[in-house]
């Protein structure tokens, strides 16, 4: 029997690929847990429009990460913070600070977790981070350490 998947199944394979079990399997394990559907006609047309659904919706998120991402590459977040001995950050600066920064100064909602700094910023200058906004989408988002 054909069954289309509803959910990623370990041993049989991801959401939305079609699988041949046998029948046993599928009426007492696949289908009462609601892990697929038999592979009619009907259940097979409605896979192809939600796949051609998710594919534009897909599409669409990709299309506002680089709109995004121009526009993240395009300021620079300036952030102040106290001087220490021979023209060091007295602390640092972390992911958490620029992200409040990015969203007080520009209204960027930018999650911290995306910012991809290798270790916190020690010096003043001025850095380029990058956020990765999408699989697909990495930008460069431009940091001023300036002395208070």
């Amino acid at each position: 029997m054909q069954v289309i998947l509803l959910e990623d199944v370990k041993t049989l394979g991801k959401k939305g690929q079609i699988v041949k079990v046998s029948d046993g399997y599928a009426t007492n394990f696949v289908l009462p847990k609601k892990l697929g559907v038999e592979a009619t006609p009907k259940n097979l047309n409605d896979l192809k429009v939600q796949q051609k659904r998710d594919e534009k919706a897909a599409a669409e998120l990709l299309a506002q990460a680089q709109e995004f991402g121009k526009k993240v590459e395009s300021v620079t977040v300036k952030v102040s913070m106290k001087g220490g001995e021979g023209g060091k950050v007295f602390g640092s600066v972390s992911s958490k600070e620029i992200a409040t920064a990015a969203k007080q100064q520009f209204g960027f909602d930018i999650d911290k977790k995306k910012l991809q700094l290798a270790e916190p910023i020690k010096s003043f200058g001025v850095f380029e981070i990058p956020v990765k906004l999408h699989p697909q989408v990495t930008s460069k988002l431009k940091v001023s350490v300036t002395e208070q």
